[in-house]
């Protein structure tokens, strides 16, 4: 697959500054969220199971084991970025969000962090923390879940904040040096490609370093599950899901870096649709549709060139 020579993706933009290839090993760090321990609501978001792309087994292990069985499983890299995927990885004690993250950069092979968490609950003081690990050297990725612009479908899903709530936490944080990747659902419910659009453009408007695409998941546990049991939601078909991530991507600046541009669950987690079993359908798909309209930036009147950003 050309994918590289389409679009300025996370793990050829790390190689070509690294060197050599450098991959991301996911944690479990045992938090909660304020969507769902009540601070803010009760439920969560209604899109969400963790268990659809973490494993909840990991939370009893030591970062340090952790670490090592997600090495084990790649063995494919010379160094790693922790990344603190489940939940709200930045909901809890600074004494505490120091001790997990300095067990994993006591790990040798271990170049960096990337803490996934809301808009909502970075405080100064975790800015503070993550801008310690950056001044020692370390490769710092904020990873905000914002999912989209429009607050009246933020409110839907019960995310429990705004767009200018992460707005404002982007700009604090990229002030200070923190890279930002913000991530984003495609076929949410009662957004089209344009809503899409329109919300890649205010991310790109308010700043950011990184994107991460993902499909709507429809997952059990959720209450999204309960609405797609009832006939009342339908999960995201593969053509319209490569058509507005392909097009996003062609007015997405170059210089921006996508994380991820597809995503997978597996079953019996996933319920809908069924083409995001395999990690590799979507990412194949959106290959060709580059291929056939466009690179990264072309739809701005650039085009992503690996020779002239490495």
């Amino acid at each position: 697959m050309q994918l590289q020579k389409l679009v300025n993706m996370f793990g050829g933009d790390l190689t070509r500054r690294y060197g050599h290839k450098v991959h991301k090993l996911s944690l479990h760090g045992g938090f909660t969220c304020p969507n769902r321990d009540g601070t803010i609501g009760r439920g969560g978001c209604t899109f969400c199971n963790v268990a659809s792309f973490a494993d909840e087994t990991q939370q009893h292990n030591s970062i340090a084991e952790q670490l090592a069985h997600q090495a084990k499983l790649v063995n494919r890299a010379q160094h790693y970025l922790a990344y603190f995927q489940a939940y709200t990885s930045t909901w809890a004690e600074v004494q505490v969000l120091r001790s997990m993250y300095q067990q994993a950069v006591n790990q040798a092979s271990i170049v960096g962090l990337c803490v996934g968490t809301r808009p909502d609950c970075v405080p100064e003081s975790v800015l503070d923390l993550l801008s310690e690990y950056r001044e020692q050297g370390y490769e710092i990725w904020l990873e905000l879940g914002l999912q989209t612009a429009h607050d009246k479908t933020l409110h839907r899903i019960n995310r429990g904040h705004d767009f200018a709530c992460y707005q404002e936490t982007t700009r604090r944080a990229r002030k200070r040096g923190l890279k930002v990747c913000g991530h984003l659902i495609v076929g949410l419910p009662g957004e089209g490609q344009a809503h899409c659009l329109q919300t890649l453009k205010k991310v790109v408007e308010t700043g950011v370093d990184g994107i991460k695409l993902h499909p709507l998941h429809i997952v059990a546990g959720s209450t999204m599950a309960k609405s797609w049991q009832a006939g009342r939601l339908q999960g995201i078909e593969l053509a319209d899901y490569t058509a507005t991530a392909g097009e996003m991507i062609r007015h997405t600046p170059p210089d921006i870096v996508f994380h991820r541009i597809s995503a997978s669950a597996r079953r019996p987690t996933l319920l809908a649709p069924l083409w995001c079993e395999n990690r590799w359908t979507g990412m194949v798909e959106i290959a060709r549709y580059l291929l056939a309209h466009g690179v990264q930036g072309s739809a701005l009147g650039a085009s992503w060139d690996p020779i002239l950003l490495s």
